[in-house]
């Protein structure tokens, strides 16, 4: 999207099912785990840059011998800094023993992070800071193996200061910053509770039942104990995803189908999705199951993976951006008078770029029926001149806009820095004809609208169209997330902006004031989380004229091309993400009750300026 946010997280598990002697029989390498640890790490790297982390359990070790190791980074690259240093640790063992690499036992005591049992995690931070100590996994250590746990997850929690009442925890300065500490507490708090001198598999499942039920939020946690028993647990409304793939060697989970698919060069049907309130668990003694954790809710799996976060090389996910793509063609059309020959089509930023080929396929569709339409009332009277014009018709597509990697905004006064920031993005020139060409650009979503306000639309601009037209394949971002996006401030959506500016200019601020009121007599009865009031801020207007004011507020003040923005409805999102409803972002409809929360409390810190989270 035009407007970076924080969003998600990366989690990638793997167990080796086979002696370290066996890989190397096989790949020609003691570090096969690892280095699929670090494939499905890479090719997840787009859902985390704060930092990243990973632990390993080894298993059969000797009393007195470590067996719980975990390393982390928050370095520019976070990823290759981590196995930058594992590398490293082999090259100098190398020095004193050559051959060490053949030597599966040597290399397993030698290596900490050279475990059967693998946790890899990729960090965009939503709580606490971007300090290594925030990187999952976490570890909590015991005397006792089985109590000892290291902890990573994709969530977040709305209900993280309750979580320590409810099992009569004090927390202290680190943990009341984390939703990761909480939710490590909870766990931890039930497995000591189970057998741990004799841990079982139905052990992990009856601790996790015991603390998930406890959780709000939307969450894929990944766990390890140092007994060698593991879980990855998932919400029961399925907001946050899970995959995992089986076979005789392996078991492996991650945050995304196609990373698992590259890593292990499987088809679409070998890598399975963990439904939702399920948890894979897999026992110290190599078996494994999937429990029923959690009673499975509405399904409401996050739409934004669909739309924008999730890599687009997996197929689904591919053919549903083109979907929501091919779904704007139609007011596309409206909004340009069907006049494809004077319309240029283009997208910003890349990642747009799926959407952009479905918005394209509408359009040839169009343009194929008109030709067809054109040739069958002219078929009597054609010339051969005639046929070929219309059959060489074709969609005018440009590139546009090319962003400046390099380009950094320095500068920190307003003046300079708004200045700095319209040549983030440079155009192509020479591809628009001056003011008779309208111009229709496509994006993910619009968060903010700053950066198309600052940058985008005065970069447009200079080709001098006749219309700017943004087009968006999501649709208005009316309210926070709280389940692991980093978009918790009211004030930061143009969308709720424009229907502020639109209460004022006509003169019905008593509706501010009466979603303001009745949120407090909320917070004083503590009811926050019963009902979402800010819906009442959208209430008198059409999407069409909140999607106009937004169009209104891009729009430089000191520009005269006429500036439209046109948004994805949210029926044409849900036919072309069936199986992602989650919406509540454009909705309000949150799955769980935190949710209406986070959102009163979003609208409290608004009225306050505050600019802080709603949780």
């Amino acid at each position: 999207m035009s407007d970076e946010i924080k969003h998600e997280c990366g989690l990638a598990f793997i167990r080796l099912r086979k002696d370290f002697s066996y890989y190397l029989q096989e790949y020609s390498t003691v570090m096969y785990g690892l280095n699929k640890l670090y494939l499905l790490m890479e090719k997840q790297h787009n859902r985390g840059q704060d930092g990243a982390g990973i632990a390993s359990v080894k298993l059969h070790t000797e009393n007195g011998y470590p067996y719980l190791h975990r390393i982390r980074s928050n370095a520019q690259q976070p990823i290759s800094d981590i196995f930058f240093k594992i590398g490293n640790e082999i090259t100098e063992l190398e020095k004193y023993q050559p051959d060490i690499k053949k030597h599966p036992a040597l290399m397993k005591g030698h290596i900490p992070l050279l475990g059967e049992l693998l946790l890899g995690h990729l960090r965009y931070g939503t709580q606490g800071k971007n300090n290594v100590e925030f990187c999952h996994p976490f570890i909590k250590k015991d005397i006792i193996a089985a109590k000892n746990l290291a902890l990573a997850g994709n969530f977040n929690l709305v209900n993280k200061d309750e979580l320590f009442d409810l099992i009569n925890i004090s927390p202290g300065v680190f943990q009341q910053q984390s939703d990761l500490a909480a939710m490590m507490e909870v766990i931890h708090h039930f497995i000591s509770k189970e057998d741990v001198e004799n841990p079982t598999i139905c052990g992990i499942a009856h601790a996790l039942k015991r603390s998930a039920r406890l959780f709000d939020g939307g969450f894929t946690v990944g766990g390890l104990t140092g007994n060698g028993d593991a879980f990855v647990l998932r919400d029961a409304h399925g907001i946050r995803p899970a995959y995992y793939y089986i076979n005789d060697e392996v078991i492996v989970a991650a945050s995304e189908r196609a990373a698992i698919r590259t890593s292990f060069n499987v088809g679409e049907n070998e890598v399975h999705e963990l439904l939702p309130g399920k948890a894979l668990i897999v026992g110290a003694n190599n078996e494994y199951t999937i429990e029923q954790v959690l009673e499975p809710k509405e399904r409401k799996a996050c739409s934004f993976e669909r739309i924008y976060f999730s890599r687009g090389s997996d197929e689904k996910i591919y053919r549903e951006r083109i979907a929501l793509g091919y779904h704007l063609s139609k007011p596309v059309l409206h909004a340009v008078d069907n006049d494809l020959k004077n319309t240029i089509f283009s997208y910003i930023p890349n990642t747009a770029e799926v959407a952009y080929f479905g918005l394209c396929k509408g359009m040839e569709d169009y343009l194929n029926t008109t030709k067809l339409q054109r040739i069958l009332e002219e078929k009597d009277n054609i010339t051969e001149e005639r046929l070929q014009a219309l059959i060489n018709r074709k969609i005018r597509q440009e590139k546009i806009a090319i962003k400046d990697v390099k380009l950094r905004t320095f500068i920190t006064e307003d003046s300079g820095r708004n200045e700095m920031v319209q040549h983030v993005y440079d155009i192509t020139y020479g591809t628009v004809h001056k003011n008779q060409d309208t111009l229709v650009v496509i994006d993910d979503s619009i968060v903010r609208g700053t950066t198309l306000k600052e940058s985008i639309v005065r970069m447009l601009a200079r080709l001098y169209p006749k219309k700017i037209i943004v087009v968006s394949s999501a649709p208005q971002i009316r309210y926070p997330d709280c389940y692991g996006i980093d978009m918790s401030k009211l004030g930061d959506f143009i969308a709720f902006r424009a229907a502020i500016a639109l209460l004022k200019e006509r003169d019905e601020s008593c509706i501010i004031k009466e979603v303001h009121d009745n949120i407090l007599e909320l917070e004083r009865m503590n009811q926050l989380h019963t009902q979402n009031l800010v819906r009442n801020i959208y209430k008198p207007f059409t999407t069409e004229e909140i999607s106009n004011k937004i169009a209104e507020l891009i729009t430089p003040k000191d520009l005269t091309i006429p500036v439209q923005v046109i948004y994805q409805t949210i029926e044409d999102l849900h036919e072309s993400c069936p199986t992602n409803t989650g919406d509540w972002y454009f909705t309000g409809n949150y799955p769980t009750p935190g949710g209406n929360r986070v959102v009163n409390k979003a609208f409290l810190n608004y009225m306050a300026g505050k600019d802080v989270r709603g949780y």
